[in-house]
This record gives C-alpha cells, sequence and structure tokens, in this order.
C-alpha cells in the first residue's frame, strides 16, 4: 500500500482483514487513479485551474431568488475552512468530523474543506436524534463536530455520551466561536493533504432500514470512481448542466448526485434545505435545473403537478434508493415525456452500480451493469445461475464494501464478491430485474413473492398513493402477503375498497401473490432518504 498521509490511524487501522474486501476492478481506463490522490482538490482545485472558476458551482435560494456561488468562491471557502480546522481547531489528517446539516452551500464547503485536510467526513442526516448521533460519533470516534447552527440541540444532548467528542462547531451562525468567525481575514489559499489514494475520505453509515446502521469506509479514489462509474457512462453530465434533487449530502446518493457528480463535470447543483414534490418541480423551474435525483415515491407524487404547471427545462430523472415500481416510471412518463432512469447501488459500494441510459431501458428492469463493474445471480452457496432464475445479486468493481470494525463485513462479502442483499434475476441479454430484498422475500404456502411486485401491482389502482407489502405470520401458510395502504385523497378506506383492491392484484398478476390482509394507514414508515421501512411494517403487525 502506498504510505499513507494519515497521522490518526483509527480509520486504517479498522479497516476489515484484506482477507475479507471484495476483489476490485480497475479495468477502464477512467477508473486508473495515480497513488497520491485527494479527491476535494480533484473536484475542486483541479476543476478551477481547467478554466471553470467563474462558472457557477453551487446555487441556493436567498430570499426567493437563485443566487450562485462560483467554483472559485467555492474553493476559496472551503480552503479557508480547512485552514480553520487545523489552525483553530488542531486538525490533523486521519481524524473523524461529524458533519450534520441540511443541504446547504456551507455544509458542501464543509465537506470539501475536511477532506482538503487530511479529515474524514462522517456526514449525518438533519433528522438524526442524539441517540443515533451518539452511536455514530462513538463508533466513528470522532473527535470534532461541524454542526448548522440550527441543528445544535440534539448534538449538544450527544455530546456527554461521546468522550472523544472535544468540541462542537457551529456554521450557518455567525456568533462568537462559530465556523464563520474562525474565517475572517483568512487566506484563500490551502495546500491540500496529499492523501494516499487508499487513505479514507468519508465513513458513510447505512440509512437503517433493518434498523441496524453500519459505517462504510471509501477511500478518496471511491469517490472518483463513483464520478467515473454511473455518470459518465450512463447519466452524461455536461459543463452546462444543472443538477438538483432530495437526497440529503449524508446519503452517498446525494454526496454524488448533489455535490460530486457535477463538480466532476463543471456543471452546477442547486441546494435546498427541505422540499417536497411541489417545491421540487418550482425548483426545477425557477433554476432551469436540467438533471433531477430524487426518490420514487417523489417521482409518483409529482406527476400529476408536472401535467399541470410543465417541468421546465428538465431532461435527465434518476431514481434510486428503493425500488422503482413500473406504474410509477409510465405515471411519470407520461406526464412530463422523460423516462426515469433507474438504478441500484448501496452505501456499501458508494453509488450506483446498475442502471441504463433512456435509450437502452427494458421494462421492468433496472438496467444492465454500469461499465466498470460486474455482476451476476448466485445461489446459496455463491454459484452462479443461468438467466431467468431468481438469485442474490453479487457485485465487483473499483468500489466495494468495507466496514468499520464490523462483524458482518464477512456476510456482505464472500468469496472477493459484494453480497448486497438483494434478490435478482437477470435475462439473456444482461438486464436486472429487481424481486426483493433477500430478507423480504415472503413465503406464503410455499410460495415465493416478492413484496416490491405486490406494490406495484397496487400503485396501478388509482386509489393507492403509497403501500408497503410484507409477509406476516400466518399458522397455515408460515406467512401470508400483508398490504399497509395510503390512499388517495377522495377515498375512503373499509372492507369494500380492501376486497376491491384484493382483486385488482389478482387481475395483474398471480392471485396466489393477492394481499390477504390489507391495512390503511395515514403515513408509511421510512427513512430520512425515503426508503420504506418494511422491518417496521412488520413489527406493527
Amino acid at each position: 500500500m502506498p504510505h499513507t498521509a494519515h497521522l490518526d490511524t483509527f480509520a486504517r487501522d479498522n479497516l476489515p482483514p484484506r482477507s475479507q474486501w471484495p476483489q476490485l476492478i480497475f479495468g477502464r481506463p477512467e477508473l486508473q487513479y495515480p497513488e497520491r490522490l485527494n479527491c476535494a482538490a480533484e473536484l475542486l482545485d483541479r476543476m478551477v485551474a481547467a478554466g471553470h472558476g467563474e462558472r457557477p458551482a453551487l446555487w441556493a435560494p436567498v430570499d426567493g431568488r437563485p443566487v450562485h456561488c462560483t467554483y472559485r468562491q467555492l474553493l476559496a471557502r472551503a480552503n479557508r475552512i480547512a485552514r480553520a480546522l487545523v489552525e483553530d481547531l488542531g486538525l490533523v489528517p486521519g481524524n473523524r468530523v461529524l458533519l450534520r446539516g441540511p443541504n446547504n452551500p456551507m455544509m458542501a464547503a464543509c465537506w470539501l474543506g475536511i477532506v482538503k485536510a487530511g479529515g474524514i467526513v462522517v456526514a449525518t442526516m438533519p433528522l438524526l436524534r442524539a441517540k443515533e448521533l451518539t452511536q455514530i460519533a462513538v463508533k466513528a470516534r470522532c473527535s470534532l463536530a461541524l454542526c448548522d447552527g440550527r441543528l445544535l440541540e440534539e448534538m449538544e444532548l450527544a455530546r456527554p455520551d461521546c468522550p472523544d467528542l472535544r468540541r462542537i462547531v457551529a456554521f450557518n451562525d455567525g456568533g462568537a466561536g462559530s465556523l464563520e468567525s474562525m474565517l475572517e481575514g483568512k487566506p484563500d489559499s490551502f495546500d491540500n493533504v496529499d492523501s494516499a489514494a487508499d487513505d479514507v475520505a468519508l465513513i458513510a453509515f447505512t440509512s437503517g432500514t433493518t434498523g441496524q446502521p453500519k459505517g462504510t469506509l471509501h477511500f478518496h479514489r471511491d469517490v472518483l470512481a463513483m464520478c467515473d462509474a454511473f455518470p459518465r457512462s450512463v447519466l452524461k453530465p455536461g459543463p452546462d448542466d444543472v443538477f438538483c434533487g432530495t437526497p440529503p449530502l449524508a446519503f452517498t446518493f446525494g454526496l454524488g448526485g448533489m455535490l460530486c457528480f457535477p463538480l466532476r463535470f463543471g456543471a452546477s447543483t442547486v441546494l435546498v434545505e427541505k422540499l417536497m414534490p411541489d417545491t421540487l418541480l418550482q425548483t426545477i423551474r425557477d433554476f432551469k435545473a436540467t438533471i433531477c435525483f430524487t426518490a420514487p415515491t417523489f417521482w409518483r407524487l409529482m406527476a400529476p403537478l408536472a401535467e399541470r404547471d410543465g417541468i421546465g427545462g428538465l431532461k435527465k430523472c434518476v431514481s434510486a434508493g428503493e425500488a422503482l415500481p413500473d406504474a410509477t416510471r409510465q405515471l411519470w412518463k407520461q406526464a412530463s415525456g422523460i423516462e426515469i432512469i433507474d438504478g441500484i447501488g448501496a452505501t456499501e459500494m458508494i453509488h450506483i452500480f446498475i442502471s441504463s441510459p433512456p435509450e437502452k431501458i427494458r421494462r421492468g428492469a433496472i438496467g444492465q451493469v454500469v461499465p466498470g463493474y460486474h455482476a451476476r445471480i448466485v445461489d446459496a452457496d455463491g454459484n452462479p445461475l443461468p438467466p431467468g432464475k431468481v438469485g442474490r445479486l453479487a457485485v465487483q468493481g473499483p468500489t466495494g464494501c468495507r466496514y468499520l470494525a464490523d462483524p458482518r463485513q464477512s456476510q456482505y462479502v464472500q468469496d472477493g464478491w459484494n453480497l448486497t442483499g438483494d434478490a435478482f434475476s437477470m435475462d439473456a441479454d444482461g438486464y436486472f430485474f429487481y424481486q426483493a430484498r433477500t430478507d423480504d422475500m415472503i413465503i406464503s404456502a410455499g410460495y415465493n413473492i416478492a413484496g416490491p411486485e405486490v406494490e406495484s401491482a397496487l400503485l396501478a389502482h388509482p386509489a393507492v398513493a403509497e403501500c408497503g407489502v410484507v409477509g406476516v405470520p400466518d399458522p397455515e401458510r408460515g406467512q401470508v402477503v400483508k398490504a399497509v395502504v395510503v390512499l388517495r385523497e377522495g377515498h375512503t378506506p373499509g372492507e369494500a375498497l380492501a376486497r376491491e383492491l384484493q382483486d385488482f392484484v389478482k387481475r395483474t398478476i398471480a392471485p396466489y401473490k393477492y394481499p390477504r390482509a390489507v391495512e390503511f394507514v395515514d403515513a408509511l414508515p421510512r427513512t430520512e432518504t425515503g426508503k420504506l421501512q418494511r422491518f417496521r411494517l412488520r413489527q406493527q403487525s
């Protein structure tokens, strides 16, 4: 391994044993990186040197109007933050910095500044409470926290139980002792830490759909690899593109789509702290956004609004985070004329590894493997399965799973392959079809039933706004299919509607898959990133 730049070697010391790493593949020219690499310098300093300095990098609403920050201004801010970290806060390369805030320009500048200074970013979702923040800070042994001033309360509540956390500094605050006060008078220049390509740049915690988040370690080269795989081969952005969307920067889906991808290609990104379907569409129109990242639920809820009010200059739409039902894809296409680019990624893999550009989309499939990655379907023993057979998805590529001191590493990585926990099938042309999370497969009276397939059928019914399908214990069948349904306005829950939905599913897919139990609720439990928490639906049954 190249010599590490980290003086604090905690992250490197807590990598899994090399025998438990996945096989890494760097077969394509764009995925071959030098041994010394600081990803923030590549994304920012190099882009300014290449002539992008006066182009917009970040956009945000200020007093109701679009305001931008250029690449040169963002570089200056990130450099001053890096100086404050080193000169005022004593950061040494390898220290972990907990970063807490919604999507805004200062949050983005802090991410870049930490990495430039050789720190390791541990970004957290804005809605996390003290208990969750404590778990993360303790596991990653964070010595410093940069926290949006409006989110300090839970951070301070966590502090007493975080023995390594020496200091919490507020940003977007402006008061005495704030990060902004430390930046005053500092030069705009900074000598970036000469990181090794395989020095850890971030620890991303999984979003908790299972209730057990894990810390995943990603190197500087991993950040560039996520930029040089899916976006370069599938999304194909250019300098004039304007990105926007809902995923938080603390979520690797958002880190890529809302910050790293646009910077890598000289484009710009719109950072808005809180978006709903109507305000996301308004943001697209106001900022002339051309590329949007969000979850399937938003695409579904935005469809009628887009049909009524238009989509501005939007050209490309990306969905990830959870399965995209075909009913949602067709609803959005009918409303906007745009084919959604679906994708599957994982926090463990940092970003999307299966997807297809609009012209190569096959109905019902997520897509083909992203160039640079390899994927196959395997049985319980890891043996490859033929086309059409349902099994476990196994992936290799330039990125892969490395958990922070976690015994679950040996479950995720087997024989050099990343096993994502998803059940898939693949056709003869290499298109991958999602079935379910492997632990979400419902086995009822000997039949294997994929909950997302039943959800897709239900979502085609005009009364259904959202739904989640799980298996619940049954003394006769082992499990039965249960649907938890949120209705559209104007529809009344009751036995009659439940029977109507059951009959509708029977007519849409194989009758044995219909939900034998239907529950109507006002809202579904979701993570902050929009993923449905099926484990909570099972717990509530």
